[in-house]
């Protein structure tokens, strides 16, 4: 996902400000997708399910399995963004820049006092940590009564750009001792942007440091039409329906609304595209296709060309057309983030709807706490566990127009690494 370079910042988020879209326009045409997760409204912080643990599983015990949760992270504090603005623009999976070592340290210095006054706006850092936690505690849980022969299970994080980074959290893993190690990405959808940039960073971090793993590695690196995900998505949507004004009901059209990525990308071969398509499809089948929807694109930035159609311009365009009831559904993202907060609700469904004239416009929670995604995550690491595979039979496919040798290596280092 495309860096939000354009976006304001809601409570507990971290994004770029406006100003900084014609600093680099003209350097952003790989730039991928950053995450920024947020609280939901709609979700309660004590709404995760608290299994009994099997007894055989000692609480404090030495874990056996330990599950990586991949993300991208954010600013805990103002005094983070520096480094988080550095590191993000330092790495070359997600972006080039001309003279990247020097160019980040220009862009991270000039933009960390504009970005720490953002976060005083907004309570001083991302909550994303804290969202991770919560699934991951839930997760575990779950996964020491569903699997008791791979307990005692431990999750960890693994951010990108900020504590704990990826590579602390292998050597954590390491120093712990676990048996199993499986990186799980929260991305749904796999691109090479996200999922792909987490995985290049536990095989560099490896290979850096010239060891070998003492860990059995895996991984699973998507899971766009999972039942219990499909579930906790729909869920969402049909509370958000139940809503809208009696009379307004059946005119709704859903948007399902995804971080757009630019056209070279998509051109290499990238599979997020597809793999957002058929998370939609499975939603819309599992609402018994109740209303019309189409699947469009937000956040594009810069002048290079972006996969459309444009959340804002369609929301114009159905406008146009006298639709004027509409339900926003971030699709590709299972946390609130800045895309959701600020751009869906606010420069959409206020801003922008407002100046179309759209009557009833309101945006669907996303899936947070939610019990049912939750359990899709304990799902998903089980069967995970049980299959006996280390991943998914796309992943050693790389792009058909790959240009980072790195992605084939930190494939084959997973598909390889013994069970």
């Amino acid at each position: 996902m495309a860096l939000r370079f354009c976006r304001k910042v809601q409570t507990n988020h971290n994004i770029l400000p406006s100003q900084s879209r014609q600093l680099l326009k003209n350097y952003l045409p790989c730039l991928s997708r950053v995450f920024c997760l947020k609280t939901s409204s709609a979700s309660s912080a004590s709404g995760v399910s608290q299994p009994k643990i099997d007894s055989t599983v000692q609480v404090g015990s030495k874990p056996k399995t330990g599950v990586m949760l991949l993300n991208m992270g954010g600013p805990e504090t103002t005094d983070d963004v520096h480094d988080f603005l550095l590191r993000l623009f330092s790495d070359r999976d997600l972006m080039v820049l001309p003279a990247q070592s020097k160019m980040a340290a220009w862009i991270a210095r000039r933009r960390t006092p504009k970005i720490q006054k953002q976060y005083e706006k907004i309570g001083g850092g991302s909550p994303i940590k804290m969202w991770t936690e919560k699934q991951g505690e839930g997760m575990v849980k779950l996964l020491d009564e569903m699997c008791p022969e791979t307990a005692p299970h431990k999750f960890y994080i693994g951010f990108r750009y900020v504590h704990p980074l990826t590579e602390d959290t292998v050597d954590e893993m390491e120093r712990d001792g676990i048996e199993r190690a499986v990186a799980f990405t929260q991305y749904p959808q796999y691109s090479c942007s996200t999922t792909g940039s987490s995985l290049n960073a536990i095989y560099r971090h490896y290979q850096q440091k010239g060891a070998v793993p003492a860990i059995k590695w895996s991984v699973i690196d998507r899971w766009p039409t999972h039942p219990g995900l499909v579930q906790a998505f729909a869920e969402n949507v049909q509370a958000e329906l139940a809503k809208f004004p009696a009379d307004a009901q059946n005119d709704v059209v859903i948007l399902f609304s995804a971080h757009s990525l630019p056209m070279k990308v998509v051109e290499r071969g990238d599979p997020y595209p597809q793999e957002v398509a058929a998370t939609v499809q499975r939603v819309m089948e599992t609402l018994g296709h109740s209303h019309p929807y189409r699947l469009v694109w937000q956040s594009k930035v810069g002048p290079m060309p972006w996969l459309g159609p444009q959340t804002e311009d369609a929301i114009k365009g159905l406008a146009k057309k006298g639709k004027k009831n509409i339900l926003l559904v971030p699709i590709a993202f299972t946390s609130d983030h800045i895309e959701t907060l600020h751009e869906l609700d606010i420069e959409y469904a206020e801003e922008v709807a407002h100046e179309a004239g759209i009557e009833n416009i309101r945006r669907a929670a996303s899936l947070n706490d939610s019990p049912t995604f939750i359990q899709a995550m304990a799902d998903v690491v089980k069967s995970h566990l049980d299959s006996g595979v280390n991943c998914s039979r796309q992943l050693p496919l790389r792009c058909p127009m790959c240009v980072n040798p790195t992605c084939g290596l930190a494939k084959e280092f997973f598909l390889n690494s013994a069970l």
